[in-house]
């Protein structure tokens, strides 16, 4: 066929046309951002395609997306897991979109023991708290993210101390004489309880800026897969993770300052002088009234400070070596003051994950590996406590060799007991002190999925893991600190090292079968993990290089301590219909604490749950969840038992018991009380629990009861006269039983385009008692005296007895003035009305709530927002140690030395301390404002390419309770002796995506 010069012009044309239309096409380009439509928050992994077409792309981190499109005909596609769908006409070069969150079809997958689970199919008591939802503001420690935010579950500081941790009890404590602390898995990796050294704190050491979620596994049928170790229940702490896309910069920095908010009610130097003066003129003793300083010195306002703090975060995340290794890096560093002048801690962190799959994606690697340096100034918080009694009379200066702080002194020495002073100056244990600790932690693991090519329902599963940690310090005392002047100072030396190996191997089987609607998936494995820790011993030596003790001779340059575990595991998940839900676990452990009669434990617990939402609301769209859940378990106990309590040993004797040959002392070996059939405690739980959401979850939440029986308690006993190596001794003997009903509310009360408003409560009623403390059931047994004071010798205000919650007060009860309602100092109530005086005790409050409750709200409104957060507990009481021993006149005018004290003084008038009376109980019941946090989001800045997040929080707004002390919240078990104050935190945080 011949073809004319003109057809192949027209041909020509024709070409160069369509041309230009390919051209037109492939430059169609459409951008925009995708946020969600309740908090105007960008949304990452958004896949936008055209449809009918294969072509789609993903949103990046800050929301943003671009795709080429054929023609302004063609329809975009919005779609993200938990999200409302989306279809729009491409009609413009530019399209936001904002993406409504489904929780119909939004299936939550919560971190559960050995693996994850859709939160609609849990059948245990679990509540997953994300990143979103943590607690706002400046926050050092992980736990603390939790605070107020989930039912039965109760986080106290231990107060403000820089780096300071917090006491963690789930649904109360399980023992006695046992650790109540959580089982603490990061990462995979179960944690060792105890703390090191001066750090105290096991989970300051995690940034709190990599944590993803925190799952707290709250009854048996959630725990019992780590067995021995789960009875006070667990925390799966989760860190973020790398994920495919472009690689995506995040900083965040933090600057705070905090403040005192509250100091110790004592008296100033002119009510001091008069308080003095008038028992002169009354007695007509003039001896202290010479003793009188002029000044009206604040001692508490000498020793606190404004705390600066600053906190500063990287991270990086994405995707490298073609598209195949996700990864995300991290480094943070925190430098935080306390209050207490001389209080500071450091936090330098790094982290990194990578999870890339290989095999065609049939295997799956994750490895975390995070290393963090921190280092403590360690404040001597004794001048807390020295600040609240030191004379206000005297002015901080004088002339003297002790470093030119005043301080009682006779003879050109201190006045006091042993030649140290027992009363010294606060400013002087804060300057003369110098105690400062390093700890260098590294935790890594590689975590293995593999998923067999003949047989893809089943994986292969392993977890290798280290947990390392090196603690080194030097707590140095100067020789003109009045405390050390008889040793002409102190510098000693401490270094402790713990390491924690785990090594699982576990296979995992899935399966659904059509044909009877049943999904089910099984889970076996072995477990083992072993725990060393060295501590080191080192001499004490003064300034000149003696040694202090120049008789301790240690045999041993460390004290090693070890143990091991090793467990099989296996649990079975039945989904049948998506209507009825089926767990059942076991778990045998083998631990080295035990002898090898007592060594296994089996711990089984099964769990059901029943989708009534499916099975008689399917239709209604007024009901978006409705689930029934029982669980049964049992649980164990190993974590503060120690290592040695079954084994016949001998241990060193101390320097106050030592054999004398001339003018030599030496030390000696001596048997130690043993009880060779020692076991770890037993917790049997049971759990009934209801899941709800109405109106597309705007209304949602839980109700669970539950019950814990333990049994097997370690109690400390009286032993008869020579049946053991001593007087007392831990045995199993006792039992304990808790219970309560937790209840979860979160709702959305308004909605609106460009406002949203979220309210959430949770509230616990809890009630706890002993139900058996000695072999046999003695109803004549008078129950083990416990809670030591600060005063007097051998002072005991609480009683472990049964029938009573543990470290219920055991007083006397006080007798009241009828005409001006002053307690009347020395009288009390005969109680049996047998005129007798050792008898007349009464058990009456404890320090255990029986309610907790935390609250928060939050507030959108276009890019701005707000939130609320508190907590609180009732019906728990205080003793005020610091008011029974120092709100007295022997408290004031105390030995050769004036001193001051509590004001309750001027309530009581008492002369001579009464330390056993219940005045000094008092209701701590209350509730704190935790944190108001307000922010603006900027979205897009720097030519588009950042996104800014600014917001502004005050911690510790207020409290609100009844009692007269410090502070209500309290993480001793009832005593308080005046804590490190916690301060109100101002902060300003800034987050910028790149």
């Amino acid at each position: 066929m011949k073809i004319s010069l003109q057809q192949l012009r027209k041909i020509g044309v024709m070409l160069f046309f369509s041309v230009l239309s390919f051209l037109s096409y492939a430059q169609n380009q459409i951008s925009g951002i995708v946020t969600n439509s309740k908090d105007g928050l960008p949304l990452s992994g958004v896949t936008i395609s055209i449809k009918g077409t294969k072509t789609a792309v993903q949103s990046d981190a800050n929301g943003a997306y671009n795709i080429l499109v054929p023609s302004n005909k063609a329809v975009l596609l919005f779609t993200s897991v938990g999200y409302d769908s989306q279809q729009i006409g491409a009609t413009s070069s530019t399209l936001n979109v904002q993406l409504l969150q489904n929780n119909a079809q939004m299936q939550e997958v919560v971190v559960v023991a050995y693996g994850t689970k859709k939160k609609s199919d849990l059948t245990g008591a679990v509540t997953s708290v994300s990143a979103k939802d943590f607690q706002k503001g400046s926050i050092n420690s992980s736990e603390q993210l939790l605070q107020g935010k989930v039912a039965g579950l109760q986080i106290t500081s231990g107060g403000g101390s820089a780096g300071g941790g917090s006491r963690i009890r789930i649904r109360g404590a399980s023992s006695l004489n046992s650790s109540n602390d959580p089982l603490v898995v990061i990462d995979g990796i179960p944690i060792e309880n105890n703390s090191i050294g001066g750090g105290g704190n096991i989970l300051n050491s995690i940034n709190p800026n990599d944590i993803e979620s925190i799952s707290v596994l709250k009854d048996a049928s959630a725990t019992a897969l780590y067995g021995s170790r789960a009875t006070n229940g667990v925390l799966i702490i989760t860190t973020k993770k790398g994920s495919k896309g472009k690689i995506k910069f995040n900083y965040n920095t933090n600057f705070s300052v905090g403040k005192i908010v509250k100091k110790v009610d004592v008296f100033t130097g002119d009510e001091i002088r008069s308080i003095v003066n008038a028992d002169a003129t009354k007695t007509g003793s003039n001896g202290y009234k010479s003793l009188l300083g002029n000044a009206n010195s604040d001692w508490q306002d000498l020793i606190y400070q404004t705390a600066k703090g600053y906190d500063n975060n990287l991270s990086a995340s994405g995707t490298i070596l073609k598209n195949k290794l996700p990864f995300r890096i991290s480094a943070g560093y925190l430098t935080q003051d306390g209050i207490l002048r001389t209080d500071n801690f450091k936090r330098a962190t790094v982290g990194l994950n990578l999870s890339p799959k290989l095999l065609d994606d049939h295997l799956t690697l994750n490895f975390n590996f995070k290393y963090a340096n921190t280092k403590y100034r360690h404040a001597d918080d004794g001048a807390i406590g020295a600040a609240a009694t030191f004379d206000p009379t005297q002015a901080p200066t004088q002339n003297n060799k002790f470093g030119g702080n005043f301080e009682w002194l006779s003879g050109g020495g201190p006045i006091g007991t042993n030649g140290n002073a027992s009363n010294p100056n606060p400013l002087s244990l804060l300057n003369f002190r110098n105690n400062n600790e390093k700890i260098n932690r590294v935790l890594t693991n590689l975590q293995l999925d593999y998923k067999f090519h003949f047989l893809p329902d089943l994986h292969l599963l392993a977890n290798l893991g280290y947990d390392g940690t090196n603690q080194n310090g030097n707590d140095n005392t100067d020789s003109i600190l009045v405390t050390a002047f008889t040793s002409k100072g102190r510098y000693q030396q401490y270094k402790q090292e713990k390491k924690n190996t785990i090594a699982e191997v576990s296979l995992s089987y899935s399966k659904e079968i059509k044909s009877i609607k049943t999904k089910f998936d099984v889970l076996v494995g072995h477990g083992y993990q072993a725990f060393e820790t060295d501590i080191f011993n080192y001499r004490s030596y003064n300034q000149k290089g003696d040694t202090i003790a120049k008789t301790f001779k240690p045999e041993f340059a460390t004290d090693k301590q070890e143990n091991r575990l090793e467990s099989y595991f296996g649990r079975i998940n039945f989904n049948i219909n998506d209507k009825y839900l089926v767990t059942g676990s076991l778990r045998r452990d083998a631990s080295s604490r035990f002898s090898k009669d007592n060594r296994v434990g089996y711990f089984p617990s099964i769990a059901v749950a029943w989708k009534l939402k499916e099975e008689f609301f399917k239709t209604t769209s007024a009901v978006s969840e409705l689930k029934l859940r029982i669980g049964y378990g049992i649980t164990g106990q190993q974590d503060g038992i120690g290592n040695y309590g079954y084994l016949a040993r001998y241990s060193l004797s101390s320097a106050t018991a030592q054999y004398q040959f001339g003018n030599t002392f030496y030390n000696f070996y001596r048997p130690s009380p043993y009880y060779p059939k020692l076991k770890w405690e037993t917790t049997t739980a049971r759990n009934v629990g209801v899941d709800f959401g109405f109106l597309n979850n705007r209304i949602s939440g839980s109700v669970e009861f539950y019950n814990k029986e333990t049994k097997d308690l370690l109690s400390i006993v009286d032993q008869a006269p020579g049946q053991n190596f001593d007087i007392s001794l831990l045995r199993n003997i006792g039992s304990l039983e808790n219970n309560g009903v937790e209840f979860t509310l979160n709702t959305t009360p308004l909605q609106k385009k460009d406002f949203r408003w979220d309210l959430g409560f949770n509230v616990t009623f809890q009630n706890s008692k002993i139900t058996k403390l000695n072999a046999i059931n003695d109803p004549s047994f008078p129950g083990i005296d416990i809670l030591g004071i600060s005063g007097g010798t051998g002072n005991n205000i609480a009683k472990h007895q049964v029938g009573y919650t543990a470290y219920t007060y055991y007083l006397r009860q006080q007798v009241y003035d009828a005409t001006s309602g002053k307690p009347i100092e020395g009288l009390y109530e005969d109680i049996n009305r047998n005129g007798a005086t050792d008898d007349q005790y009464l058990n009456s409050k404890s320090a255990t709530p029986t309610m907790l409750f935390g609250l928060n709200t939050q507030f959108n409104y276009k890019k701005m927002f707000m939130g609320v957060a508190g907590h609180g507990s009732y019906n728990n009481y205080l003793y005020d140690n610091f008011a029974s021993r120092t709100g007295v006149l022997n408290g004031i005018q105390n030995g050769s030395v004036i001193t001051n004290g509590s004001r309750d003084y001027l309530n009581t008038g008492f002369k001579n301390q009464q330390y056993l009376s219940d005045y000094y109980i008092q209701n701590a019941s209350f509730f704190r404002l935790d944190n108001i946090n307000v922010g603006y989001d900027f979205g897009k800045v720097y030519r588009n390419k950042a996104a800014l997040r600014l917001s502004a929080s005050v911690q510790n707004v207020f409290v609100i309770t009844k009692y007269k002390g410090l502070d209500p919240e309290n993480s001793g078990n009832g005593n308080d002796n005046i804590i490190y104050p916690r301060p109100r935190i101002y902060s300003l945080t800034a987050n910028l995506d790149f």
